[in-house]
């Protein structure tokens, strides 16, 4: 890995933040899915949740460009599996819709523990997330429609929220674990020795503090010997 990849993977590690997140309720859509994510990735957030009850989800690499590889996306079958985990986490939980009690989503402070529910364009949040919420949002529109697309919408309450964790001094602090910083340096930073880990049952190195392979010649034996996939 080179010194370059090895600071940037840092620098990213160091800037996630862990107790800011979007729920997607039924957004089917996987350009709306994987733009989301790619913002979701340029704000920093570590991973986002998805309600989808019926089929499997899929990301379209090519919008996402990538970034689907850095921010984890855990699907739920119902909202309720998802509000326990917002429980757990103690997270004020925040839907997208249109009510009496509304409030604009920049009058809300990001810099607590937060979940922004988001909901599909025809829909929007359903009745199960709204239930769950601690607050409804909403952004502003002088215009003729009364809607954005679920990605745009969601990039505009991302940057609010990454405006004011920035200004709180929320970035440049690690609150990851290290097993997973340990795991994306090496899945990242040495794909072609984390594709033959993974092949071949090897467990995962330690990365030194200069982004090199920290490993006992066992597992290097291990690592030369004889592809078992290449050879059925």
């Amino acid at each position: 890995m080179s010194p370059e990849r090895f600071a940037r993977i840092n620098q990213m590690l160091d800037n996630r933040q862990t107790d800011l997140t979007i729920c997607l309720d039924k957004v089917h859509k996987t350009n709306n899915i994987a733009a989301v994510i790619r913002t979701a990735d340029a704000v920093g957030i570590h991973q986002i949740h998805a309600v989808w009850p019926d089929i499997e989800m899929r990301v379209s690499g090519n919008t996402a460009s990538g970034s689907q590889q850095w921010v984890k996306t855990i699907k739920h079958y119902h909202m309720s599996e998802a509000a326990e985990q917002f429980k757990a986490q103690d997270m004020q939980v925040l839907a997208t819709n249109f009510s009496n009690t509304a409030v604009d989503f920049r009058d809300v402070d990001y810099t607590k523990p937060t979940v922004v529910i988001m909901g599909n364009e025809r829909d929007g949040v359903s009745d199960e997330g709204l239930a769950i919420a601690d607050q409804h949002i909403i952004i502003p529109m002088i215009g003729m429609v009364q809607s954005l697309n679920v990605s745009v919408a969601s990039a505009l309450i991302m940057y609010e929220a990454q405006r004011q964790r920035a200004q709180a001094g929320k970035y440049g602090t690690r609150t990851l674990d290290d097993a997973y910083c340990q795991t994306m340096l090496f899945e990242q930073g040495h794909p072609i020795y984390a594709k033959a880990c993974r092949r071949k049952n090897i467990p995962y190195p330690q990365i030194d503090d200069q982004g090199q392979i920290l490993a006992d010649e066992t597992w290097w034996q291990r690592m030369r010997e004889p592809d078992p996939q290449a050879e059925a």
